[in-house]
């Protein structure tokens, strides 16, 4: 005996979809729970990598409680994803299966606008799609890497050179590793730069790392005494306590470059004053409410400007992980199971961590 089935459109798309464990939050005031999601069938141009390992960003926790006002619920997060290739479409050139893959923040782009072009697609005109939360200008959300598995075009997946080992402390590279370069390169530090790095966290400790491979002379500010024996060791020549005015004042004037990794409101005068003449400073942390407004005098008095950076494009995310992997850079972190992911969160808000969490996906 045989039974015909009708099925509804959607319910075939379905059947297509590749099912795979995640957490998730469902509202701001809602704890990550388990949760199943659907990923598409790799296409011709997509690579699926069965994730190994996702480090968990201060962004995720801003999504997962809607701090930015912007957030797609469920809301699976997470951006700083390494793994296995376990499929590739047709079309693939550059990966096959059973290669180490990453994937950062993005996974599309318009494509074809001036900073796409420029292979800036974190500046698309259009508005990039995130690894999770859709895309910037409003549309379909998109789910993280707190899953088993994600199906991504090739454009946006970067190699990994790193060895395997090491493959847990690689993965933060995807959005801090990357958020610190990115500046660091572009107001081209290096030998004979004096760069000042603000804030010893997930972002701060790479940009110690990444300035001091870069070659140039680096002092970490933070307000935590504790945290100069750390500094030190990460690769700063100097660590300045930011509250203490003897100490601050020591560096008037003095600095070509200071990344700004902070991600709370705070005064922003007192790191102006200590770029020279040029001297830039910018700002990658990105805080819920806005920091005090600078005195102007402060910029105009020495031409000095203030800036702002976002991540970097995917050729720059590569040359960042291969600049990582010849100078034997990785993160500094701890290694969690997914279900600790609530308990992370709110140790984060405290900075209790050395200096990124990354979950283990193998226990999801």
């Amino acid at each position: 005996m045989f039974f015909i089935v009708q099925m509804n459109d959607v319910s075939l798309e379905k059947l297509k979809m590749i099912k795979s464990k995640a957490y998730a939050a469902h509202s701001p005031s809602s704890p990550l729970t388990p949760f199943e999601i659907h990923r598409r069938h790799p296409g011709p141009e997509d690579v699926q990598i069965d994730i190994l390992f996702c480090g968990v960003c201060h962004s995720d926790l801003h999504t997962a409680r809607n701090e930015w006002a912007n957030t797609l619920y469920p809301s699976v997060p997470g951006h700083e994803i390494v793994g296995r290739v376990v499929a590739v479409g047709d079309k693939v050139k550059g990966f096959k299966v059973g290669d180490l893959a990453g994937v950062g923040c993005m996974v599309d782009s318009c494509g074809h606008c001036h900073p796409c072009d420029e292979g800036e697609e974190q500046y698309c005109e259009s508005g990039f799609t995130g690894t999770y939360n859709g895309p910037v200008f409003g549309g379909e959300n998109t789910f993280g890497g707190y899953s088993q598995t994600i199906v991504v075009k090739e454009s946006f997946v970067l190699r990994i050179q790193h060895d395997e080992k090491d493959l847990a402390s690689v993965a933060p590279l995807l959005c801090a590793g990357i958020t610190t370069y990115s500046p660091l390169r572009h107001w081209k530090v290096g030998p004979g730069k004096k760069v000042g790095i603000v804030g010893l966290g997930g972002l701060g400790h790479m940009g110690v790392k990444i300035a001091h491979a870069m070659g140039a002379y680096v002092v970490l500010f933070t307000t935590s005494p504790g945290k100069i024996k750390d500094g030190k060791q990460l690769g700063a020549d100097e660590v300045c306590i930011s509250t203490d005015p003897e100490q601050m004042a020591a560096h008037a004037n003095q600095f070509d470059f200071i990344l700004n990794t902070v991600a709370a409101p705070h005064n922003l005068d007192a790191y102006l004053q200590l770029l020279k003449l040029d001297g830039t400073m910018t700002l990658v942390g990105a805080p819920a409410e806005p920091h005090p407004s600078p005195n102007v005098f402060n910029l105009i008095f020495k031409r000095r400007q203030l800036a702002g950076s976002l991540i970097g494009g995917i050729r720059e995310t590569q040359e960042m992980l291969d600049f990582c992997a010849q100078h034997g850079i990785v993160s500094d972190i701890e290694l969690i199971n997914m279900d600790y992911i609530n308990t992370a969160y709110e140790r984060m808000i405290k900075s209790d961590v050395k200096y990124r969490f990354v979950i283990n996906m193998a226990n999801l």
